[in-house]
């Protein structure tokens, strides 16, 4: 299965993701990164991240508390 990239904006204060965006090419979504860097620069309420799976599934196990309100940790990660 092909890598998938996963551009993701993360308000901190609201525990509220507030943007998603899928790519399947690399630097198409390094290039979406950095526009998303640049646009929330000086932002410390906010959190950039691209990260790279299979799906978007297997984000929302290892990454969860983008898409969790409760910010809690994904129970699939060793404590």
């Amino acid at each position: 299965m092909a890598l998938l990239h996963f551009l993701l904006v993360y308000d901190l204060n609201r525990r509220e993701l507030l943007e998603q965006e899928t790519y399947d090419d690399a630097e198409e979504a390094a290039a979406a990164y950095a526009d998303a860097e640049a646009k929330y620069r000086g932002r410390d309420d906010l959190e950039v991240v691209l990260v790279g799976a299979d799906s978007i599934e297997t984000i929302r196990r290892t990454h969860a508390h983008y898409f969790d309100k409760s910010g809690t940790v994904s129970p699939y990660l060793p404590a």
